[in-house]
């Protein structure tokens, strides 16, 4: 039977079609990066007494010249940490419900629900008349975070081919990111007031709707659910678009293999429903919780990099872009696996080496942690497109949400995590440093996807199962013969 890549094959990799997909669902991404971030600023202590001498001075005075915008400082300062963790909370929880529900009712909806949810709810925000109520629509806020991420990628790697797919999923999307995260201090030097911040950040959301009559549906996943004819119309009017003849029929050998395993439904569980699958997923989630936790660990724990916190977001902002083109050149080029086990290995020593750099050197000690953020962005930027080529379509999404919720766990703790430094200085950096190191290894466990299409069903993922012995030099685990490649 032909592939999807086959088949699709006379429209090209990067016609007028592809283009447009190409940077829509790159737009679709963009508010990601300032709406994870902007509890930078949300939660920014301001300069404050804790307790100010009773010297007859009038309540009028004192309300005329002391701001409380909640008054979370002094004994109510842990409230601003377990702000943030709210938030993680709700992507945790986004990310594992969005994912089914992809693979159940389309990448569209999902995607457009979950951009609706995220853009609605930071404008409900402004309203907040408590910190309770600021804290509830949060959460609901995140619930629509990052799920929007991985719905956009999914989307794209499945329409886009060939190096088109490897580009969109690295830095297309990646880049997205990143270009909001820098964005986010523009917006806020200038918008120091919290609720003129949340408007400006969400106002712009609404230029996203028209996007809906030009964004289509996945034709891979259309396929997947026996809706051939729909996936046709979508490839014929992409044919359209780039000017190209397409064949009369175009999927002829899915709409028999559709009939003939009527049955074919999957679930979560297929995720862990054979050995070499549960590997596969364990491995990933393990990865995903070390790369979220670094990524966002160090990410909020930018106010130490400079006096100014505007200045301390941009240069975290920053370190992105070489990141993402790097990980882009290591998808094009290099094999996942050692690229992977590279980057986490290179975060963990920069990690490491912070503790013996002495305390006259703070440069050096900024430079090391900027080289960790470099290391875990290059990992977080190849590993939501090294799932997405991992898994089966029926599956993907199911997939790359589950494995992301469990890295959100990393997300949920990163808060606390920067705060123990008050009990040993280096320990956020030790602890960081130890989950990449075993992240590093546990990769070496993962299948090989360079340069293999994306696979179409379990059976196609099971049989190209490679999980080498690390301990042995060229040595490789044994699978079932009748899983392996070639002829037996």
């Amino acid at each position: 039977m032909r592939g999807y890549d086959e088949s699709v094959a006379f429209l090209g990799q990067w016609g007028p079609f592809q283009q447009a997909v190409f940077f829509l669902l790159c737009a679709t991404i963009v508010p990601n990066g300032f709406g994870a971030f902007t509890l930078v600023f949300l939660t920014d202590l301001p300069s404050h007494h804790c307790a100010v001498p009773d010297v007859n001075l009038t309540e009028d005075w004192l309300t005329a010249v002391i701001p409380r915008q909640f008054d979370l400082v002094c004994s109510d300062q842990w409230k601003l940490t377990f702000i943030s963790t709210v938030f993680f909370v709700g992507v945790f929880l986004g990310s594992f419900v969005s994912g089914q529900l992809s693979d159940r009712f389309g990448r569209k909806p999902v995607l457009f629900a979950t951009m609706a949810v995220q853009i609605s709810f930071t404008f409900f925000q402004v309203f907040s008349t408590s910190w309770i109520v600021f804290l509830v629509l949060l959460f609901i806020n995140g619930l629509g975070q990052i799920s929007n991420f991985v719905a956009a990628l999914v989307l794209g790697a499945e329409i886009l081919t060939g190096n088109v797919r490897v580009l969109y999923s690295s830095m297309g999307t990646c880049l997205s990111f990143a270009f909001g995260y820098m964005l986010l201090p523009l917006c806020a030097y200038f918008l120091r007031d919290w609720k003129s911040l949340l408007l400006a950040l969400s106002l712009p959301g609404l230029a996203f709707l028209p996007l809906w009559w030009l964004i289509p549906e996945s034709p891979r996943w259309l396929l997947s659910k026996g809706r051939v004819e729909e996936a046709e119309s979508i490839v014929r009017k992409a044919a359209k678009w780039n000017k190209v003849q397409p064949p009369a029929v175009i999927f002829p050998d899915y709409a028999v293999n559709i009939k003939a395993d009527p049955k074919d439904r999957h679930s979560a569980l297929d995720l862990l429903r054979t050995s070499s699958i549960r590997v596969t997923t364990l491995v990933l989630c393990l990865v995903s919780f070390a790369a979220c936790t670094g990524y966002y660990g160090l990410s909020l724990n930018t106010s130490r990099l400079h006096a100014d916190p505007y200045v301390s977001c941009f240069i975290s902002a920053a370190v992105e872009v070489p990141a993402y083109v790097s990980g882009w050149l290591a998808l094009r080029f290099l094999r996942r696996r050692r690229s992977i086990c590279f980057t986490l290995l290179l975060e963990a020593s920069a990690l490491f080496l912070i503790q013996l750099v002495p305390q006259n050197l703070p440069h050096l000690s900024i430079g090391l942690e900027m080289l960790a953020k470099y290391a875990v962005t290059v990992t977080f930027s190849m590993m939501f497109a090294y799932m997405a080529e991992l898994y089966p379509t029926l599956l993907r999404n199911t997939a790359v949400g589950i494995c992301s919720t469990v890295g959100r766990l990393g997300n949920c703790i990163a808060p606390f995590l920067v705060t123990l430094n008050i009990y040993l200085r280096h320990l956020p950096y030790i602890v960081m440093g130890t989950l990449a190191f075993g992240a590093a290894t546990s990769v070496l466990f993962l299948p090989e996807s360079f340069g293999k299409p994306l696979p179409e069903t379990i059976h196609q993922m099971q049989k190209r199962e490679r999980i080498r012995c690390p301990c042995i030099p060229g040595g490789e685990a044994r699978v079932p013969v009748e899983l392996q490649d070639g002829p037996l």
